[in-house]
């Protein structure tokens, strides 16, 4: 069922104001990034040390633009719409993504493009190009047959004396050794294999997504 009109959409992974992420010390222990007081859920099963923010949508204001770091984590492993949460779109031809800031020329980007952006289902890539100028414009749609997890994108430190040095916000591959010194916050998949469907608002009523959905 759409949202109505009306109603501003507030996709699955944004961040609300009533999620803030509490202040919490970091330190090196045995020779990695670590919280001071860290607990079993702060790593995940990479041993990547990942943001501490509390889940709690609806409570706030939305803050469009802001990406809440489990979500994210939890749409793009799970592949779930980044918008409502739900299944991303698959059929035949692969899993559905709706990625914006296209080149003039989408159709000659090589294969294993990199994304922080979960994928989408049919309807909601559907009306997120109706509803945003910018992705009219400058955005494709891709049906992604293989991804591999490629690294995450967060805030990079290096050892300190008393404590480790915040000195960057930036990507990291999943196979280097900064990744010990990173508080992750998205994490990247590479789209390994991938078919470009259309481009801006070219894609939208051609139904291919709702007819081979599985």
């Amino acid at each position: 069922m759409s949202p109505a009109p009306t109603r501003a959409v507030v996709p699955y992974i944004t961040r609300w104001s009533g999620e803030r992420p509490p202040v919490v010390r970091v330190v090196e222990r045995r020779g990695r990034l670590a919280y001071a007081d860290e607990r079993s859920y702060d790593r995940d099963t990479g041993g990547v040390l990942w943001r501490r923010v509390p889940s709690t949508p609806g409570k706030g204001r939305r803050e469009f633009g802001a990406v809440h770091p489990l979500r994210q984590r939890v749409a793009m492993a799970g592949l779930l719409c980044q918008v409502c949460g739900g299944p991303a779109d698959r059929n035949e031809n692969g899993v559905l993504w709706l990625i914006g800031d296209a080149p003039d020329a989408p159709g000659s980007w090589p294969q294993g493009l990199e994304t922080a952006h979960p994928p989408v289902c049919q309807p909601c890539a559907d009306l997120s190009v109706r509803a945003c100028p910018h992705l009219r414009q400058r955005s494709v749609t891709l049906r992604v047959r293989t991804w591999t997890q490629a690294g995450v994108h967060g805030a990079l430190y290096r050892p300190g004396c008393p404590d480790p040095v915040l000195t960057d916000a930036t990507g990291i591959p999943s196979d280097h050794p900064a990744i010990q010194w990173i508080i992750a916050s998205q994490l990247i998949v590479r789209l390994d294999h991938f078919t470009l469907m259309g481009a801006g608002i070219e894609h939208l009523g051609r139904g291919e997504g709702a007819n081979g959905r599985m």
